[in-house]
């Protein structure tokens, strides 16, 4: 139509950036240079120990045997060194299929977890995703897997010790496009919103509206919720897609995961 334009895009925030923040709670953001976008597994084992892609590749082999069919998030999950992000007192057991603990009171999910989750996010999509926000950053080590299959990642974590932990963890990967936030998950991140997706490491009774306010249309929303009054201290994996028509629903699996808090420590 003569006349018509098409609004100007939104542009995204510029880093470091500033979270909005009340008198009472002083949120604040960091950039973390992250980038090494993957498109196809090794072909050979390289390295000795636990730097050997042998051994990765062994998880990632276990991964697929367990029903991960996503070859992009086969081939994040093999290339990111999850032993680099656990305590040197844990590190033989890095590349098992089990939750370790962090840190204040916090732990780094199982390789299985996070593939299905990551595996659930992308849709079976062969491009990359978009923007993504990624709830409870922990030691780092999803928003490092994220950063291989997105084209942004946007990560925040309430516990100051721990978003500080991931920034180390990270720095030697030298991602330019993972973002790590210091502030309350439970508000998402307006500022860079919509997203394609939106992945959480925490659950809590319900997923949060501002979460799904954040959500653009088209996106998905993968995160654990509690089960419900018959199913106390219970956990399962929720998926949200939201659309033209409105808001989709749907209950995966049992998980097992940290709660979700607000406010910042």
């Amino acid at each position: 139509m003569a006349g018509s334009h098409k609004p100007a895009p939104k542009a995204r925030p510029g880093f470091p950036a500033r979270l909005d923040a009340s008198p009472s709670m002083p949120l604040r953001s960091t950039v973390s240079l992250v980038r090494q976008p993957v498109n196809s597994l090794p072909q050979r084992p390289v390295g000795l120990g636990m730097d050997s892609s042998a051994v990765r590749l062994s998880m990632v082999a276990k991964l697929s045997q367990q029903g991960l069919t996503d070859t992009q998030v086969l081939a994040a999950m093999s290339v990111i060194e999850r032993h680099r992000f656990v305590d040197s007192a844990l590190v033989n057991q890095a590349y098992e299929d089990t939750s370790l603990p962090i840190g204040m009171g916090q732990t780094i999910s199982k390789p299985g977890v996070v593939s299905r989750m990551l595996e659930l996010l992308r849709q079976g999509r062969a491009e990359r995703l978009g923007r993504v926000l990624e709830i409870g950053t922990g030691c780092g080590y999803q928003a490092a897997v994220l950063g291989q299959l997105c084209v942004e990642v946007y990560s925040i974590e309430r516990l100051r010790g721990l978003h500080d932990k991931a920034r180390e963890n990270l720095r030697h990967l030298r991602l330019a496009n993972v973002h790590l936030l210091f502030g309350d998950g439970m508000q998402g991140y307006a500022k860079g919103a919509p997203y394609a997706g939106i992945i959480a490491a925490a659950g809590g009774e319900a997923i949060p509206q501002c979460w799904l306010d954040q959500l653009a249309v088209g996106g998905r929303l993968v995160a654990p919720v509690a089960a419900g009054a018959q199913s106390p201290g219970r956990q399962a994996l929720v998926v949200v897609d939201k659309t033209e028509q409105g808001l989709r629903q749907t209950v995966m699996e049992a998980v097992h995961f940290v709660p979700l808090k607000s406010g910042i420590a």
